[in-house]
């Protein structure tokens, strides 16, 4: 093994740098189709300008608009969060009337499987219960 120790650790950081310089590369170009304000035009010209002059592109971009990506980020987890508490609570309202029509099913499956009721009466019944 001649690759000093010292070499080891220029090879870890070049490595780290270079994924993390994809990970801002990415988190850019997301960006920059994720926002609603700006126009196709806009979007394709921050997106030449990142891929064809990737280091100029991306320090340009995240000056010119690196406060907008966090403000738009959280703006996006707000949204998402209060989408999410709002079919939380949707789902809570629906589903109250559904735990009797569940236990009723349930009680049914388990007459059908003792042989208490026959498969026709079993199928009868569930209509009744799912109509109700």
């Amino acid at each position: 093994m001649d690759y000093p120790l010292l070499n080891v650790f220029w090879t870890v950081m070049w490595v780290f740098l270079w994924v993390m310089w994809f990970m801002l590369l990415f988190r850019i170009i997301g960006d920059i189709f994720r926002d609603d304000s700006l126009s196709g035009w806009g979007k394709a010209g921050w997106t030449v300008l990142v891929v064809v002059l990737p280091f100029v592109g991306c320090f340009v971009y995240l000056i010119a608009r690196g406060k907008g990506m966090g403000e738009r980020e959280l703006n996006r987890a707000r949204r998402n969060e209060q989408e999410f508490q709002e079919y939380i609570r949707a789902a809570a309202v629906a589903g109250e009337g559904t735990t009797d029509h569940a236990a009723a099913l349930g009680k049914l499956a388990d007459l059908k499987n003792h042989g208490d009721i026959t498969a026709e009466e079993y199928e009868q019944a569930k209509r009744k219960v799912l109509a109700g």
